[in-house]
């Protein structure tokens, strides 16, 4: 079907909740995506960062493929085959580079996306400080319930996720939200010391994500994780750590929290998990994990026959062919490539999760998205003035070099 007949039915019979660029992308391979007319783009999107393995990897093809002809849906009432290994390799990869008295076993819930693991975290955090509470022979009702989330960041766009998604603009229109999430600037621990001075007894976790991605990719600091870190433990409060952005080996380690000196108590986690499969997973560490007891929370198909299956093949295949390390090569090399380019005031990020910013008097980002596609690129502009970059993680220097010579044409 033509893009044409496409964009006619579309706009008829789906919801207007995205601005669409004007391409239909039909077929796809490693970083090389195709539209209805045969013209290839390269791709530094990745589907928002989700496909990890590039478009179409031989391995989790093949793992869905063998999967959906042998079983596609049984629930959660019965076990079935790699939800439990893709539990052991996300409890292996969330232990590396923490120090041998810290490790332990993490467990996992299967959800669907990236929202669906937040909420997770949100009802383990309060359900943890109220068994805590009752373990402690106190009142279970007067448990602390605030979650304490960074402003700026970015969550999710359910009720409970974007009431901790703490943007105004984007929860006005959906008024009322659920309550019990009180922001704070990002980086700033003065005002995180004075915010637990002041609500200490009542807060039950701190829930960031360690690099913003959806703000245009602010990382946190070094001295505000360990804040964070710090004060949550001197008031029995967790932290939790929303990775699905820059989880699963984006900055060249399995997750963000792992370039900093800080293990936290729960982790989200979906986008590149499954390599472009909807997927998403809440980590906790053992005994928090243990706050849940069957029935206090559930999925249809979260875990599913054909997630846990591509699960699997993704993160098997991200240690086979050794991409931390090319995120982090590459990722440099990109960075350094960006530096130069006219117009670029400013570049953040870590491995292959970058933002440019773009001088104010010149191209706006937007426009450089829409020029990206004449052109054969896929971009991103997180605002006015920023391109944001999610390559897959199988992006070679080629491709960057491919990337900067049509980018610094268009700026």
């Amino acid at each position: 079907m033509s893009l044409a007949e496409q964009q006619q039915l579309e706009e008829t019979y789906v919801m207007h909740t995205f601005g669409r660029k004007p391409v239909e992308l039909v077929e796809g391979e490693g970083m090389v995506v195709r539209d209805d007319a045969g013209k290839e783009y390269l791709d530094f999107i990745a589907g928002i960062g989700a496909v990890s393995l590039g478009h179409c990897h031989p391995a989790v093809v093949r793992a869905i493929t063998e999967q959906a002809s042998t079983l596609i849906h049984v629930s959660n009432y019965y076990y079935i085959e790699h939800r439990g290994q893709v539990g052991k390799l996300l409890s292996d990869a969330l232990n590396e580079d923490v120090p041998a008295a810290d490790q332990a076993p993490w467990q996992t819930f299967f959800a669907n996306s990236g929202a669906e693991a937040n909420e997770c975290a949100i009802k383990l955090a309060r359900a943890y400080a109220r068994r805590r509470v009752e373990a402690e022979g106190g009142d279970g009702e007067a448990a602390p319930r605030v979650i304490v989330t960074v402003k700026k960041s970015f969550h999710g766009r359910t009720l409970a996720t974007l009431a901790a998604t703490a943007q105004p603009a984007k929860q006005e229109l959906f008024q009322p939200l659920p309550d019990g999430f009180t922001p704070t600037p990002q980086n700033d621990i003065a005002a995180l010391e004075a915010l637990f001075e002041a609500q200490g007894d009542s807060i039950c976790a701190v829930m960031l994500e360690p690099i913003q991605g959806e703000s245009g990719v602010h990382p946190c600091s070094p001295e505000f994780m360990e804040a964070v870190r710090r004060l949550t433990a001197e008031r029995h409060a967790l932290m939790i750590c929303d990775e699905v952005q820059c989880g699963i080996y984006r900055t060249g380690k399995p997750f963000g929290f792992q370039n900093y000196d800080v293990v936290p108590d729960i982790v989200s986690i979906a986008k590149g998990v499954a390599s472009g499969f909807p997927c998403g997973m809440c980590a906790a560490r053992g005994e928090v994990a243990a706050a849940f007891k069957p029935g206090d929370h559930g999925s249809t198909f979260g875990g599913s026959n054909l997630a846990v299956a591509a699960a699997e093949a993704t993160l098997s295949e991200i240690q086979k062919e050794n991409l931390a390390a090319n995120a982090t090569e590459v990722g440099a090399y990109l960075r350094e490539q960006l530096s130069a380019l006219p117009q670029v005031t400013e570049v953040r990020g870590m491995g292959l999760m970058l933002a440019a910013d773009l001088a104010e008097d010149g191209k706006g980002a937007p426009d450089v998205v829409l020029d990206g596609l004449s052109a054969g690129l896929l971009l991103n502009a997180t605002g006015a003035h920023t391109l944001r970059f999610l390559p897959p993680l199988v992006c070679s220097r080629a491709d960057v070099d491919a990337l900067i010579e049509k980018l610094g044409g268009i700026l």
